[in-house]
């Protein structure tokens, strides 16, 4: 039943291999989109702005870098396994906002909102599995 691989011989290994998956996927994605915001032009700090203003926060630039911190250091979090409950639920936050204020609900194009929104909170609840940085130390995980 399970998959013949060395380090996938049980079920609890097979879902621990799984997360480890998922959480190298979203930590790669997030990381991306946070630089994107903080330090390139994809969108850039000043259009990632603008368009929190539009959504009509009170305090645009607190939210757009809230928002753009939550992805950066979240998603090198989630990669690493580190602080995943915290960095899921932030993420998850701005996905939200994403699905409902940005792409209110339109599909097929909230799609990817509505995945990455369930990718996070999949992690937040599972939580990081067995391979995470702190056990490669030789200390506790996250």
């Amino acid at each position: 039943m399970f998959k013949n691989f060395s380090f996938c011989t049980s079920k609890e290994q097979c879902v621990d291999v799984a997360l480890l998956i998922l959480r190298i996927t979203i930590g790669f994605i997030f990381i991306q989109h946070g630089y994107g915001k903080l330090f390139g032009d994809a969108p850039g700090m000043t259009a990632f702005t603008g368009m929190v203003a539009q959504l009509g926060f009170p305090a645009p630039s607190l939210f757009a870098y809230a928002a753009a911190f939550s992805e950066f250091f979240g998603g090198i979090a989630i990669l690493l396994g580190l602080f995943t409950d915290i960095s899921a639920i932030a993420i998850a936050i701005v996905m939200l906002v994403a699905l409902v204020g940005v792409k209110k609900f339109s599909f097929p194009l909230a799609d990817l909102d509505l995945a990455l929104l369930t990718m996070t909170l999949a992690i937040y609840f599972m939580g990081p599995g067995k391979y995470v940085v702190m056990k490669w130390r030789g200390k506790q995980s996250a």
